[in-house]
């Protein structure tokens, strides 16, 4: 039995279905405790980004988030490679950029 609110849960579903929506020939599958979306399922770390519901929101993590272009800024994170975006419910999401980031990230994997 799942410990996240179901709120949550719905997040992260209707994120997930939005990915799959921007990025028609992604794969996905369970790793690290959240989805990870992939256009490359034969290469072991192929994955353009993953979807991950934490205590209080839920994360969209890209792989290659560093070298997006993000115009707006809605990508966190510092590290070499890797950027996210928190999400607390679905009124927070800017559907057509997230698209756009999703896209982005899925061409560049």
């Amino acid at each position: 039995m799942s410990t996240e609110p179901l709120s949550l849960i719905s997040l992260a579903n209707e994120l997930e279905a939005l990915i799959h929506h921007s990025v028609p020939d992604c794969t996905s599958h369970s790793k690290y405790g959240g989805t990870l979306f992939t256009v490359k399922p034969d290469e072991k770390e192929g994955q353009f980004c993953g979807v991950f519901i934490y205590t209080e929101h839920v994360q969209v993590s890209f792989s290659q988030g560093a070298n997006l272009k993000d115009p707006s800024k809605l990508l966190s994170g510092t590290g070499k490679k890797r950027r996210h975006v928190n999400f607390k419910s679905a009124g927070d999401i800017d559907f057509s950029y997230l698209e756009s980031l999703l896209q982005q990230s899925a061409r560049l994997d």
